[in-house]
Formats: structure tokens, C-alpha cells, sequence
């Protein structure tokens, strides 16, 4: 039984120590030959404050597509000193009247948003059976938290501007928009599968793939 402790004891310790960093930061650099989960750390010694620095998020940008928003993203690929360090920030425009944020997810990270303009109606969906819809609406200064994983969204519904920013747990969190991947994926999803699938005819599922491909 005392080895069984001592196992288990040694196992959390391997797994606990496996997130303590080994140095104060790991500054990505791109290497196109290898594949890595991440990216390669720059020579400390050529490492400038520029790495740790972005530009820009104070300008609105326009929110004039079919969504209604624009996302602005700051994760590793802006800041390379987010390399290993599990956080990230994107700023989010979104037009009057229903400019939304659509149905999307993030599986690489939980979700923290602060509203500094306009209002919004935001939520969360949880995962079967239940799938319950956890929602408010947002008012400038209001925070909401959407889980990692958990399908989310958010709408103007003012008719003015809205703005807000969102933290990520990720340097690289990812992102899903639903309609976009499963109408639009490459190649496409057999239409009768999603005939069946979302209880739609058939021509109905063809005339969304048709919207939604880029290909």
C-alpha cells in the first residue's frame, strides 16, 4: 500500500511540475520546417521589448459585412512574447441593430468579455443533454464569462456601435463558427447528412452550403 501512495504521490508531482515554467518567458520565433504544438523560443539574448508589444487597439474598425462585427485578434502571431504564457485579447466592433458575433467556439480556451461600449445580449449554450442557454445583457463596464468549448455569442442590440474587448486563457485560442464550418468546410459535408441532421430539405441544406463555401 506504501508504494501504491508513493506512485500516486510521484505521479501528481510529475504532472504538477510539468506546468512550472523552466525560464521567465519563451518568445516565439517561426520555424517552417518543424510542426510543433507551439512555437519555438527565440535567443533570449536577441529578444527586444517590441516582442512583448502590439499597436492599435484603440482604432474601431469596420463592422459593414454579412455578421455585422469585426474581431481583432492579439494572440501569439501578434505578440510573440504570448508564446507559453496562456493568454491572449481580441477586440471586437460590431455594427448597429443587430451586428453579432455569431455562434462560434473556442477549444483552446475559456472566454472572459468586458463591454466598454454600446449594449449587448451575449450567452452560452451547455453541452448535451441539456443544452441550456445561460444569457444577459451586457451594459458598458458589465463582464460575462464563457466557458472553454461551449458554443457562445453576442449581438448589438442598440443602435449604436458597440465595442468590446475579451481575454482568453490561450495564447492561441481557436475558433469555430458554427454555420461557417459545417456549411462551409472543405470539402463540403454530404448534404443529405446535414438534411437529416438539422431536419431540413435538402435544397434548403445545398442553397446553405452554397452561401457559406469559399471553395
Amino acid at each position: 500500500m506504501e508504494n501504491v501512495h508513493f506512485l500516486a504521490f510521484f505521479v501528481l508531482l510529475a504532472f504538477t511540475s510539468s506546468f512550472v515554467p523552466l525560464q521567465d518567458f519563451c518568445v516565439a520565433i517561426d520555424n517552417t520546417n518543424l510542426n510543433v504544438n507551439g512555437k519555438f523560443c527565440k535567443n533570449p539574448k536577441y529578444v527586444t521589448a517590441d516582442d512583448f508589444f502590439y499597436r492599435g487597439l484603440n482604432i474601431p474598425k469596420p463592422a459593414n459585412n454579412q455578421v455585422g462585427s469585426t474581431v481583432t485578434t492579439v494572440n501569439v502571431d501578434q505578440i510573440p512574447g504570448l508564446n507559453t504564457l496562456g493568454i491572449s485579447l481580441v477586440r471586437i466592433d460590431y455594427a448597429p441593430d443587430g451586428g453579432q458575433n455569431p455562434p462560434h467556439t473556442h477549444p483552446h480556451a475559456t472566454e472572459i468579455l468586458f463591454v466598454q461600449e454600446g449594449t449587448l445580449y451575449v450567452g452560452f449554450i451547455t453541452s448535451n443533454p441539456n443544452n441550456t442557454l445561460f444569457s444577459k445583457i451586457l451594459n458598458p463596464g458589465e463582464v460575462f464569462v464563457f466557458p472553454i468549448g461551449l458554443i457562445h455569442f453576442q449581438v448589438n442590440i442598440g443602435n449604436t456601435d458597440a465595442v468590446a474587448f475579451a481575454g482568453l486563457s490561450s495564447q492561441n485560442p481557436g475558433v469555430i463558427t458554427i454555420a461557417n464550418a459545417v456549411f462551409g468546410s472543405n470539402p463540403p459535408i454530404n448534404p443529405f447528412t446535414l438534411s437529416r441532421a438539422f431536419q431540413r430539405d435538402l435544397n434548403v441544406v445545398k442553397a446553405l452550403q452554397g452561401k457559406f463555401s469559399k471553395y
